[in-house]
């Protein structure tokens, strides 16, 4: 199963909505299972360089089933994933990229934003996934 395209918009407008809120301009990209984008989202005067941010950061959160943040983590020099943002043609390893489960634990897909400080773009792909209703990420997400 892979995120709809119903989820995929509804997912965008709430991370829009928090965008506003926060008073930012912000690339939204959401990806299917299989790291395709689905449905993309650039409100006006977002920074052009966001664009490809986003949607590495939801390719680098379904491929992996983490929170970019947290593949950041174990990235940095010494740590065991150590130069990982090189594979896959690239990977974003700093918060804002989030996978998208569903009721029974499946990753469905992964929500990623780009455009603000990174705490920002975290609230904003959070607000996004949580109005999904979807589940909590399981320790390792079942991928269709």
């Amino acid at each position: 199963m892979h995120v709809t395209i119903e989820q995929a918009e509804k997912a965008i407008a709430a991370a829009r909505r928090k965008a506003l809120e926060l008073n930012t301009q912000m690339c939204i990209a959401v990806v299917d299972s299989g790291g395709v984008l689905k449905a993309f989202h650039r409100m006006d005067d977002a920074w052009v360089g966001s664009i490809d941010i986003s949607m590495k950061k939801a390719k680098t959160a379904v491929f992996f089933g983490m929170p970019t943040g947290e593949i950041g983590k174990l990235s940095q020099p010494g740590g065991p994933l150590y130069g990982i943002e090189h594979s896959n043609e690239g990977l974003i390893t700093f918060p804002g990229g989030l996978p998208i489960v569903d009721k029974e634990g499946v990753m469905i897909g992964a929500i990623g934003v780009s455009g603000s400080a990174v705490e920002n773009d975290h609230a904003v792909a959070q607000a996004g996934v949580a109005t999904l209703g979807v589940g909590e990420l399981p320790a390792h997400p079942w991928r269709t």
